[in-house]
C-alpha cells in the first residue's frame, strides 16, 4: 500500500495465456482477473514483472523483485518449503498427453517407456522424476508453451502437462490425446515471501469469499469450457 501498487511476478506463456496475459486485444487471463478484483478492492495498481523462466520466480520473489508469484503457479512440498502459498486459486492434476497416431499413455510403465517433455525447474519436471521416468527419456528443455509443436516435431512423443492446458489444446488440434493423471491432485496458488504475513492474509480472505460467489464459477466456464468443472472434479480424485 505504500508502493501504491502490487508487483505480480509471472512466466508469461503467450500460447496459452488462459491464466495471465498482458497482450493488447487479448483477455486478462484466470489469474489476472482475479487479482484486477484485489488490486481494485486496496485501491493499488496492478505491476507486472515478466521472469524469462519458470525457475526464476522464486529467486525474484525473495530477492524482493515483486510482491507475489501467480500465472498457473503449482504450490508444491518443494516449493513450500521456500516460500508461503495462499489457499486454493484453481485445482490443478497433470495428464499424460500424446498425439495421434501416437498411442494414448495409460500406465506409468508406458509413460517411462515414451520421450517425455518437460521443463526444467517446474512441478512438471518434479513429477516427471517420481514417476520413474528414466532421465535419458527426459527432454527437459522445452520452452514455455512449446509441447504441442514438441509433439508435432516429433521431439517428444508425450508430455505430462496442466489437465486445463491439455483441454485447451485439444479444443484447437483434436489429435491431441488425454491419458492417464500423473501425480497426485494439487492446486494452484499464490506465492508471496515467508515475511509477509499481511498480504498472505488479504488475500485468502479475498479468495475465499471470491469462492463462495459464482464469480469463480463463471471464470473457470469463461476461460476452460462448460465441460471443465466436471473434468476438473475428476482430477480431483486421487
Amino acid at each position: 500500500k505504500a508502493k501504491g501498487s502490487l508487483r505480480v511476478l509471472v512466466t508469461l506463456d503467450t500460447k496459452r495465456p488462459e491464466f495471465f496475459s498482458t497482450r493488447e486485444g487479448t483477455r486478462p487471463g484466470f489469474d489476472r482477473e482475479i487479482l484486477d478484483g484485489f488490486v481494485s478492492l486496496h485501491k493499488l495498481k496492478l505491476e507486472v514483472v515478466p521472469q524469462p523462466t519458470w525457475d526464476a520466480l522464486i529467486p525474484a520473489l525473495k530477492a524482493g523483485r515483486g510482491d507475489l508469484i501467480a500465472g498457473r503457479f503449482t504450490a508444491t512440498d518443494t516449493r513450500r518449503k521456500l516460500i508461503d502459498f495462499t489457499v486454493e486459486v484453481f485445482p490443478y492434476r497433470l495428464v499424460a498427453m500424446t498425439r495421434k497416431p501416437h498411442r494414448v499413455v495409460a500406465t506409468v510403465e508406458e509413460l517411462r517407456a515414451e520421450r517425455v517433455g518437460t521443463m526444467k525447474g517446474t512441478n512438471m519436471a518434479e513429477v516427471v522424476a517420481a514417476a520413474g521416468v528414466p532421465p535419458a527419456n527426459v527432454d527437459d528443455a522445452i520452452s514455455v508453451g512449446g509441447f504441442h509443436e514438441a509433439l508435432k516435431s516429433g521431439r517428444i512423443t508425450a508430455a505430462v502437462w496442466g489437465v486445463e492446458s491439455v483441454m485447451a489444446t485439444q479444443h484447437e488440434d483434436p489429435d491431441i490425446q488425454l491419458g492417464m493423471f500423473v501425480g497426485p491432485p494439487a492446486n494452484l496458488a499464490y506465492g508471496v515471501r515467508k515475511d509477509d504475513q499481511k498480504l498472505l492474509k488479504a488475500l485468502n480472505e479475498y479468495i475465499a469469499n471470491l469462492r463462495r460467489t459464482t464469480t469463480w464459477s463463471r471464470l473457470v466456464v469463461k476461460y476452460f469450457g462448460e465441460a471443465a468443472p466436471e473434468i476438473l472434479k475428476k482430477a480431483r480424485t486421487p
